[in-house]
């Protein structure tokens, strides 16, 4: 439960991150708004074709007689459209992510440093090289998302189950990718692979779905996805600096946007005054040692 909450508070920082640096915020906008365009034609098709891809992937029901060639098609319809609505929640960020490169990858440099610095052995890559390794990246996350979404998708047809349980763990494991693809952009910089990755968050899962599934149901809406993209990279940058212990509780505990402290200046304490050294004595008469030096 610590962990979920600690997910959904770097989602909130990060969020309060970009608000604060609104420079950065803007720059956040413009690769998710070009990825929401492509993404809105693409659902939109899919909207008008269920049907024919419904009646196309049944032939086996084409001899039923109604009202069940109906009932199936319909759920089937229904299923495929949320199986393509989850993907896409994950593939915006990575579309998002592939388009803005640049940008993203200094947003969260800035986080970074404004959250304590960057860590040691920064991995600095080409243009070239950092799109290549994105976009391979990407391509296995989602492979790894389709192992889920698939089985998922056939047990959406069992009564009952299908229609509450199901959609549950849909989010779970759409929201705990969507994590590992926004962290990418971090960890990328501590050259950490994806596989590395991968096996970091299931370490704490809790994290992974307290920043994900919030976020995960947040990008349904979508033009609330592209209003949270910029702050959603900032708060994986965040959550990376947890996941590998980046300056421990230093700087990094601080909450985004707060300035770095600063030392305290140190009381001068003034010494004491000495006491001044009297005159010595004078010797006794006649050379003899006072009685009370003797």
């Amino acid at each position: 439960m610590r962990d979920l909450g600690a997910g959904l508070r770097y989602l909130g920082q990060g969020q309060r991150w970009v608000l604060t640096h609104g420079r950065w915020f803007g720059f956040g906008l413009l690769p998710a708004l070009v990825t929401l365009v492509l993404y809105a034609a693409a659902l939109t098709g899919l909207a008008f074709w269920a049907d024919d891809i419904a009646a196309w992937a049944t032939p086996f029901a084409d001899d039923w007689g109604s009202p069940w060639q109906t009932v199936l098609r319909t759920v089937f319809a229904v299923l495929l459209w949320i199986a393509v609505l989850m993907l896409a929640v994950l593939s915006f960020a990575a579309v998002s992510l592939l388009v803005g490169e640049l940008f993203y990858d200094k947003l969260s440099e800035k986080v970074e440093e404004d959250a304590g610095g960057l860590p040691e052995g920064v991995v600095e890559l080409s243009l070239w090289r950092e799109l290549w390794l994105g976009l391979t990246d990407s391509l296995y996350v989602l492979w790894r998302t389709l192992r889920w979404t698939v089985p998922l998708f056939l047990l959406g047809f069992v009564p009952v189950v299908g229609q509450t349980v199901i959609p549950v763990l849909g989010f779970c494991v759409t929201g705990f990718f969507l994590t590992l693809e926004l962290a990418s952009v971090a960890m990328q910089r501590r050259g950490i692979p994806v596989r590395e990755r991968l096996a970091m968050l299931r370490t704490r899962r809790g994290l992974a779905l307290g920043f994900g599934v919030p976020l995960a149901l947040l990008f349904l809406v979508p033009l609330v996805a592209v209003f949270l993209m910029p702050g959603a990279v900032a708060g994986a940058a965040l959550l990376v600096r947890d996941l590998t212990g980046t300056d421990g509780r230093g700087p990094d505990s601080r909450a985004p946007g707060q300035p770095q402290p600063q030392p305290q200046p140190h009381l001068q304490t003034q010494p004491y005054p000495q006491a001044q050294a009297g005159p010595p004595p004078s010797p006794a008469p006649g050379g003899s040692v006072p009685p009370h030096q003797r």
